[in-house]
């Protein structure tokens, strides 16, 4: 009996030499809706992508036929808008399962590349500006730039040694670090950090924390919830408010740093493979912490190009592990002043 060769040999299909192409699903052939149903994502953004990612997709191989870049792409969006390698997915695009992993692979790591170009914050003082008054538009919180957070996304166990990954839930997870604008737009993101690490730890090793703490951002600062330490360029809550001034200033940054939250929803929503609702990620920490910055990209670009969130409820967000509140004892008694007069100018 025949077997596919499609199962003997993934890289035999994936490059080829003369860049022969094996194209059996052509996106003139379906409709837009069919498009959004399984792939998540519009005609033309999947266009931009294949021209975003074409040439990183297309490297030629002694092997005999390729899969097109259109098709890889196609492969990746299905699996990282729902969680898995179904075989409907791959017989509707002419490959087999295996070659689908192969293409989640390729088209991660050129999402990856590209991650400085879509992911950062603004570098020009009129548009760090502009996220001060769009922020301050909100809820009236000034000088904010940017809302911080931390979010668990599930990947399988690396080892049966390896406890590093185990957060407080018990669960093998990538702890997450993320600051959004306004939007949503993500302007840092740091997906290796294993689990164990809380919140707190995570932003006190991170290249985010070293940058603020350099001084390269004067006159502002960002928000964060109580997992976080009160620093001069990270605003907090306070624990327990007791004037009109505190309470005003705590519902201020409730409101405010809601974007995140709305933000991570909006990202799980879309993206399916990183809400639990398949189970966690198979993959190594090295290998999900790429999907999940291919992912992130993927929502800024989406933002940049206007693409609606796919807003179909999630069915099985991780349960994220509860936080220590941030000690009293521990607040930096500068931070502190600079949010006592924050509160007094602001709030009073």
């Amino acid at each position: 009996m025949a077997i596919p060769i499609t199962v003997l040999d993934c890289d035999l299909l994936l490059y080829g030499r003369g860049h022969r192409t094996l194209d059996r699903f052509k996106l003139d052939d379906v409709t837009d809706e069919y498009l959004m149903a399984m792939y998540g994502f519009p005609r033309q953004f999947i266009y931009y992508l294949v021209d975003l990612l074409g040439a990183s997709l297309s490297r030629p191989t002694q092997r005999s036929r390729a899969i097109s870049p259109e098709t890889q792409i196609l492969a990746a969006l299905g699996f990282y808008t729902s969680g898995s390698f179904q075989t409907r997915m791959g017989d509707t695009i002419g490959i087999s399962q295996a070659s689908m992993s192969r293409c989640v692979a390729n088209v991660t790591e050129a999402l990856v590349e590209r991650a400085s170009q879509f992911i950062h914050f603004p570098a020009d003082e009129a548009s760090i500006q502009s996220l001060k008054d769009e922020f301050y538009g909100l809820a009236g919180m000034p000088g904010v730039i940017g809302v911080v957070d931390c979010i668990h996304v599930g990947i399988k166990a690396p080892n049966a040694e390896d406890l590093s990954y185990v957060n407080r839930k018990g669960l093998h997870s990538l702890n997450c670090l993320m600051v959004c604008d306004i939007r949503g737009a993500l302007m840092n993101v740091e997906t290796n950090w294993p689990g164990s690490l809380q919140d707190g730890a995570v932003l006190q090793q991170s290249a985010l924390r070293s940058q603020f703490e350099a001084g390269i951002r004067k006159d502002c600062w960002l928000l964060g919830d109580s997992s976080f330490l009160l620093r001069t360029w990270l605003m907090t809550p306070l624990h327990i408010p007791g004037t009109p001034a505190e309470y005003r200033y705590n519902m201020a940054h409730s409101a405010t740093h809601n974007v995140i939250e709305k933000t991570f929803r909006t990202i799980q929503s879309r993206f399916r493979c990183l809400d639990g609702s398949k189970g966690a990620l198979q993959y190594s920490p090295e290998k999900s912490s790429h999907i999940i910055l291919a992912c992130c990209v993927l929502h800024n670009i989406s933002l940049e190009h206007g693409v609606d969130v796919w807003s179909s409820p999630g069915t099985g967000h991780l349960e994220q592990p509860e936080e220590e509140q941030e000690q009293m004892e521990t607040v930096d008694s500068e931070a502190d002043r600079v949010r006592q007069e924050l509160m007094l100018t602001h709030f009073s």
